[in-house]
């Protein structure tokens, strides 16, 4: 049954895709790029929902909208909308009355009205300005009720939309950070390898000149699972991890204690610089499984260290 369902839910979304009027969903996305004022979505039911989350994707992504309920439209909140507005109506009948009532007063508020439906003869299509049919050949439910294939499709269609206005817009990530300052997609796109990195007295630094055995405590002290070898001017010249030191004790054993760092460092280590996001620096980590640490290099000068433990503790 469950595949049957896969299989009808694709049947279904192709024929959407293969039905769809590309020339009016272009007309409606440049009436929406032109908009001066803010795109105010409405619906009732499930459409409501998905009007909803439209709108609150649009306004996180770097374009003004908001979702205003049909009833409290109809009952004072109208009083918002002003005529450089635009006003989208989603509904899969198109003839809901508290959306068909609406519009008389939204236009003459001087808004221009969208309807988003999935009847060809709808009362709100023939109302609006602009209007599109969002095809629908059944609705997933056995009995072509419960709002299934429709709402996919009108989620398809407005995600479209918000994608289109935020590239015309060259939305920048730099903007969509500042719009999620908090959670995980926050975090991913704001959090820098500066705010992580370790930095001055915390930094484990050593000399390639430096006999392996007179630098283990800076190692085990820093707690940072690696050396940063630099010169006199602190320009990065390779890099001791644990993983050197345990390759080392195996390899050389009784000799350990005569091998200089520069016989077993890693030239030309991995770098990273601070203003890079510290999700880069992951994903840096995770494409070579052997790096856990990165130095933090400006102009080939150490300023830092950056590691995975760390990133992953702050949540990415």
């Amino acid at each position: 049954m469950i595949k049957s369902l896969f299989d009808d839910t694709k049947k279904y979304l192709n024929y959407f895709f293969d039905s769809i009027d590309i020339s009016k969903v272009e007309a409606i996305h440049k009436k929406l790029l032109s908009c001066k004022g803010t795109l105010i979505f409405t619906g009732i039911g499930k459409s409501g929902f998905i009007a909803n989350k439209i709108a609150m994707t649009m306004l996180s992504t770097g374009t003004k909208a908001l979702f205003l309920p049909p009833i409290d439209a109809l009952h004072g909140d109208i009083g918002i909308v002003g005529k450089e507005d635009v006003f989208i109506f989603f509904s899969k009948s198109g003839s809901t009355d508290e959306l068909v009532n609406l519009i008389p007063f939204v236009k003459k508020r001087g808004a221009s009205v969208i309807a988003v439906v999935c009847n060809d003869n709808s009362k709100l299509a023939a109302l609006s300005d602009l209007s599109i049919v969002l095809p629908t050949q059944k609705e997933l439910c056995p009995f072509n009720l419960a709002p299934t294939t429709s709402t996919t499709v009108q989620l398809i269609f407005g995600d479209i939309l918000t994608i289109a206005l935020m590239k015309e817009k060259n939305f920048s990530l730099n903007e969509y950070a500042i719009n999620h300052p908090a959670g995980a997609i926050g975090r991913q796109i704001s959090l820098s390898v500066e705010d992580l990195m370790f930095k001055k007295d915390d930094l484990p630094l050593c000399k390639k000149q430096d006999f392996v055995m007179d630098v283990l405590h800076e190692l085990s002290y820093k707690k940072c699972g690696c050396l940063l070898v630099v010169d006199d001017k602190n320009c990065l010249e390779g890099i001791f991890t644990d993983g050197d030191l345990r390759r080392a004790i195996q390899s050389k054993k009784d000799k350990l204690h005569l091998q200089k760092i520069e016989d077993l460092m890693t030239n030309k280590p991995k770098t990273i610089t601070k203003e890079k996001l510290a999700i880069d620096a992951l994903r840096i980590m995770q494409k070579d499984k052997q790096v856990t640490v990165l130095p933090v290099v400006e102009e080939d000068k150490i300023i830092g260290l950056i590691r995975m433990h760390d990133i992953i503790k702050a949540g990415l």
